[in-house]
């Protein structure tokens, strides 16, 4: 088995969740690159080894049991090791005719947001623990938001996407306990503002930029910061 060290990304055919995956293959990891629509996925990968990077597609709906599991066996067989999960996969669901207004609640779109971007984040997580607990220095990153933080209270006023992010922090320090006697090692990060098309390109930050405190959270050493969570400036009042 190769001693390269790899990484999965999910949601990452595209804006911050790409820019991850280059930026980490950029850095020699092998890249599992995990994406909903395996045609875009594989375009996706296309880009990265075109640009000198080794990487792999694998099907990945974060909201599937069956499909969750299945690609944790496709990076078993493809790489036999994993070494570093990036939780990016999130959406923001639908605000139309006041869904996200929170005296209007639309609790289906509730209920959407939820299954994305926090039990997929868990789904992903538990199933891949077991290949992550091989390496000498797993590394988990939940791609989060400062919407989600309580103190800031921050951006537009979305009441199933900001609280579906502070419960994906709130995770993130429940499995920092649970990990804190062990190798693993999980924080959140806001890649902030980003020129995405979540955001309508409405913004001067590039994917990049805001991918970059991902890459340092997924490649922090053994003493690094543990359950935190971080922007490109540092901590992040929650």
């Amino acid at each position: 088995m190769s001693n390269t060290k790899v990484a999965l990304v999910t949601g990452a055919n595209k804006g911050i969740g790409f820019a991850i995956a280059k930026g980490l293959g950029e850095r020699g990891f092998r890249i599992a690159l995990g994406a909903r629509d395996e045609v875009k996925g594989d375009a996706a990968v296309v880009s990265l080894q075109e640009a000198g990077i080794d990487a792999f597609p694998v099907a990945l709906d974060v909201t599937s049991d069956t499909s969750v599991a299945a690609a944790a066996a496709a990076v078993e067989s493809e790489a036999g090791r994993m070494d570093v999960l990036v939780n990016n996969a999130g959406i923001g669901g639908r605000v139309a005719d006041g869904a996200q207004d929170p005296t209007r609640l639309d609790l289906d779109v509730l209920r959407e947001v939820l299954e994305t971007n926090v039990f997929g984040a868990i789904r992903v997580t538990n199933a891949l623990l077991p290949l992550l607990q091989r390496s000498d220095a797993p590394r988990i990153v939940n791609v989060s938001s400062n919407m989600g933080s309580l103190t800031l209270q921050t951006g537009p006023q979305m009441a199933a996407y900001a609280p579906s992010k502070t419960m994906l922090n709130s995770m993130t320090a429940q499995y920092a306990r649970r990990f804190r006697q062990t190798d693993v090692i999980i924080n959140a990060c806001c890649p902030g503002y980003v020129a995405t098309d979540f955001t309508g390109h409405a913004s001067e930050r590039t994917p990049a930029e805001g991918a970059a405190i991902a890459i340092h959270l997924a490649t922090l050493p053994d003493d690094g910061p543990r359950g935190g969570f971080f922007d490109d400036r540092g901590p992040i009042a929650w």
